[in-house]
């Protein structure tokens, strides 16, 4: 508003002022403001003093000269001309007569043209204050005859910040979880947030807290959404299903709890890039980042697609609740690193065997994974670390820097391995200590421990992630090989001079 500012200062006013955004952001609002600065008893000023009659009667909403019109109301042509006809006319008290059309993108297409022709050539003593939330409805005619003020969304923080000044002012009792979870609900709508804290305070009998909210506005509560959140990072379908079931008896609205999920797997995101910024929009930063260290950066994007698309099928299903739990069912089973209990068939599957269930179903199912490995294995073979990392059952951000360590050397009971400097943020004493605990387990050292050290050459590292590409590949060849010596194949290229494109091959299912 800078440049609103300076106009007011240097009493260098446009004619015509078009004040653009979502409900609730405060467009009426400024332009009432602005109509006060413009008639103030004090002069032209961009600080109105709010004192003299003329400011008073802007603010009980009886000031002659400003003339605020409801264009949703009043869409005919003849509407606008009537109002118009008495543009000529100079103010009856003030300096400015000031005309404030809300909505102003619900007029006609003649009404546009009749507001037009008074734009182009308007007296000096008017000035238009135009405000909507569709400016694309606007015939370029008009945008191009005025000043343009987008106004954003208000941030949670900023909502929650003033509806905390007016609850002190008020003396009623309210949290932070409560207002911050009015200020989602807001959706960057400060009167949306207003009308809901007037809501709450009668809900809560006085009070502003955070269970009742959420049970007013049919949300899950925060403590669900954790639960629902470790369950899928965890892939476990018991406690999942648990969560839903307690989430069936409250009778919510299925939508609200997907976007609650949606928002905090936002944040869990967010965290896991920049970790300044969640502490910037105010949020509970110790549930965040333990939720983060559970998943990987592939895994949330993963989550929060499902969800978006569980919302949109939702209408479709037989149920909400049963849509919902469809959503968190996809959610678990379409996990990239699903692999359906399979067991490897390279050839060193026999020393030693990987068989992942990423989706636990019964815990005493569950393989221990001092017999998953024999021990005396030399780590620093990149094929052996490859399988102790796979085997692991690490999770989240402590596997990703597993899968990215390349071996050099292991000698008494420490493993020196090489990270790239572009990933150097990995490695944090945490996650490196759960390496180290879960790879001592499977190579009976007790003792075991890394010495990370900046890898040299970061494409010719023997990482577990390069060792499990270079096995895709190997296993897509020989899929290839074996395809191209198949008498059917054989046959159909020779009678249709047909061609294999190898890149379309695809390894072979068990079973399948």
């Amino acid at each position: 508003m800078t440049a609103l500012t300076a106009a007011l200062t240097q009493n260098r006013v446009h004619h015509a002022f078009l004040f653009a955004g979502t409900r609730g952001v405060g467009k009426t609002t400024l332009a009432r403001l602005l109509a006060k600065a413009l008639n103030c008893d004090r002069g032209v000023s961009a600080e109105p003093c709010s004192k003299c009659d003329a400011c008073i009667a802007v603010d009980e909403g009886r000031y002659i000269d400003l003339i605020e019109v409801d264009a949703a109301s009043r869409t005919r042509v003849d509407d606008t001309r009537e109002l118009l006809d008495n543009v000529q006319y100079a103010p009856t008290m003030g300096r400015f007569k000031v005309y404030l059309i809300d909505e102003v993108h619900m007029l006609s297409g003649h009404s546009f043209n009749a507001l037009l022709k008074t734009l182009e050539e308007p007296p000096a003593h008017v000035k238009f204050l135009l405000a909507t939330t569709d400016p694309q409805k606007l015939p370029p005619t008009i945008l191009s005859r005025c000043l343009q003020f987008n106004l954003r969304a208000l941030q949670v923080i900023e909502i929650v910040s003033q509806m905390e000044k007016i609850l002190k002012s008020e003396a009623v009792e309210f949290d932070l979880d409560a207002l911050n979870t009015l200020a989602r609900a807001a959706a960057g709508s400060m009167r949306d947030g207003l009308s809901l804290l007037d809501q709450a305070i009668a809900f809560g009998s006085g009070t502003v807290a955070g269970g009742a909210i959420r049970d007013m506005l049919g949300m899950i509560e925060t403590r669900q959404v954790e639960q629902l959140i470790r369950a899928l990072a965890e892939a476990d379908v018991a406690a999942l299903l648990d969560v839903v079931e307690a989430l069936r008896e409250r009778a919510l609205d299925y939508r609200l709890v997907l976007d609650d999920l949606l928002v905090s797997l936002h944040d869990i995101c967010l965290y896991q890039i920049a970790p300044n910024a969640v502490d910037a929009k105010a949020l509970d930063a110790g549930f965040i980042a333990e939720l983060s260290e559970l998943m990987t950066p592939e895994d949330v994007q993963l989550f929060y697609q499902i969800g978006l698309l569980g919302k949109a099928d939702l209408p479709l299903a037989p149920d909400p609740a049963t849509g919902f739990e469809m959503a968190l069912l996809r959610m678990l089973l379409f996990r990239p690193d699903a692999s359906n209990g399979e067991e490897d068939t390279s050839e060193e599957s026999e020393t030693l065997p990987v068989k992942r269930s990423p989706v636990r179903v019964a815990p005493d199912k569950k393989r221990s994974q001092s017999d998953s490995v024999p021990k005396s294995l030399n780590p620093a073979e990149p094929s052996v670390w490859a399988r102790l990392v796979g085997d692991a059952a690490l999770e989240g951000v402590s596997r990703e820097l597993a899968m990215n360590l390349s071996p050099q050397t292991y000698e008494s009971g420490t493993l020196t391995v090489g990270l790239s400097s572009a990933l150097q943020h990995l490695d944090k004493s945490t996650r490196r200590q759960e390496v180290e605990k879960k790879i001592g387990v499977l190579l009976g050292e007790e003792a075991f421990a890394l010495q990370v050290v900046k890898a040299s050459h970061t494409s010719d590292a023997a990482t577990p992630v390069v060792v499990q590409a270079k096995r895709t590949e190997e296993a897509k060849q020989q899929a290839y090989n074996k395809l191209m010596q198949d008498p059917v194949v054989q046959d159909i290229i020779d009678r249709f001079d047909a061609t294999v494109v190898p890149d379309s091959v695809q390894t072979g299912q068990k079973g399948g």
